[in-house]
């Protein structure tokens, strides 16, 4: 990270987040265009990516985003649903298009289609899963930058970020700080305090898990509430019963006693209104 100026080069926290996502872990196979990427090779066989060349593309693609006038022409594309989600926060926070799930085929190429979009700049989260939205791009002559695992093929790809894709950390930290790095470059938020938008926001979250945590959420509030009203034997009174607490004083009042001892023919004079 020597070739970049002090103020554009990762933190030790930033260095702390792309080990903790396991973003420096390869696969078993390397591409040869990603050799220049990688470290080492573990004794099992797995290959490990050098996250400081991790940094100096993210702060590169940043820059090249930075340059697109209008972010709106810049679109985000994602088939693989762990990336879905980060994809979708990417556009959102930067203002880009987002393509989450299935690509169509003929969206760059096709103008007759109703998806039709021409995009100056493309983001891949798979160069593998997109490879359709990469070739229809060098089709039309569109940049493309990809995050690009040691077994990815980078061809048509002009800018690859060397990280694991294939974990839903990886890939939610990866695209949160890009779109952090393209927000300070446009002075949007500033490089002394801390972005306010967590990382968590770009991970991807199983529906299944959501559904367990919602029904453990449901189930603790009422316990809550169970334990709030108590216990009581059978035949006990329950103080929390309002309406039994209630009942004794309705049945003291009788109205109709009332409304039979009162004369209203006895009305005083005054009430006459002819007077």
């Amino acid at each position: 990270m020597s070739g970049l100026p002090a103020i554009l080069k990762a933190t030790e926290e930033d260095i702390k987040l792309l080990l903790s996502a396991q973003s420096h872990l390869g696969t078993k196979n390397c591409d040869v265009h990603m050799e220049p990427y990688v470290w080492k090779r573990r004794a099992d066989g797995v290959h490990i990516i050098n996250i400081g060349k991790t940094w100096e593309k993210i702060v590169l693609a940043a820059r090249i985003i930075v340059a697109i006038e209008n972010p709106a022409d810049i679109c985000v594309i994602s088939a693989r649903p762990y990336g879905q989600r980060a994809a979708l926060k990417f556009a959102s926070h930067t203002g880009a298009q987002a393509i989450a799930g299935r690509f169509t085929p003929g969206t760059f190429t096709n103008y007759i289609t109703r998806a039709f979009k021409e995009p100056r700049l493309i983001i891949v989260t798979d160069p593998l899963t997109d490879h359709q939205a990469i070739k229809e791009a060098s089709y039309v002559n569109i940049p493309v930058i990809a995050f690009a695992d040691t077994e990815s093929p980078l061809k048509y790809v002009d800018v690859a970020i060397p990280t694991n894709n294939r974990s839903k950390h990886a890939i939610g930290l990866a695209y949160w700080l890009l779109a952090r790095e393209v927000l300070r470059l446009r002075g949007t938020i500033s490089r002394s305090a801390p972005w306010e938008v967590m990382v968590d926001m770009f991970f991807y979250r199983d529906p299944e898990e959501k559904a367990e945590e919602e029904a453990a959420a449901a189930a603790a509030e009422k316990a809550a509430v169970a334990d709030v009203a108590g216990t009581w034997a059978p035949g006990e009174a329950n103080p929390a019963d309002w309406t039994e607490a209630a009942a004794p004083a309705a049945a003291g009042a009788d109205w109709a006693a009332d409304a039979a001892t009162a004369d209203w023919s006895e009305a005083p004079a005054t009430d006459s209104w002819s007077a």
